[in-house]
């Protein structure tokens, strides 16, 4: 029965958006963020961008990238984004095993939410970007 499958929440895993170094604002990069202490395994991220620009539906095609397992306290790059699809809903959908239990959670970037009034400081990177916890 659904009242038997265990809600299991995602905590201390994050999607970072970061301006690649050296280039004129064009060039971003996506990271996956452990922020746990020990490792998660059989990690699977699928990517996608959708919604309206002039009025027109607009969906980019879905990536898929498995990043296999992540130490605590690391970080991986996931993909470069160009800052066309910033207008569009960027959504990422991390799944994972954890203590032998698997986790999900869809992450989403809100369109226009990649720009600097958005800026934190991004943990285990050293640097500023746009973050979702």
């Amino acid at each position: 029965m659904l009242k038997d499958i265990p809600t299991l929440t995602v905590t201390d895993i994050a999607v970072a958006i970061v301006p690649k170094p050296d280039t004129k604002g064009n060039a971003w990069h996506v990271y996956l963020l452990n922020l746990k202490p020990d490792a998660i395994e059989g990690v699977l991220v699928t990517s996608k961008g959708y919604g309206l620009r002039n009025g027109e539906q607009i969906k980019t095609s879905t990536l898929r990238h498995f990043l296999d397992e992540m130490e605590g306290n690391s970080a991986k790059l996931i993909e470069p984004i160009i800052t066309d699809v910033f207008g569009l809903n960027n959504e990422y959908w991390v799944s994972f095993y954890h203590q032998k239990k698997i986790y999900d959670r869809k992450y989403l970037f809100l369109p226009e939410s990649i720009n600097s009034n958005f800026f934190s400081r991004i943990p285990l990177l050293d640097t500023e970007g746009v973050i979702i916890k």
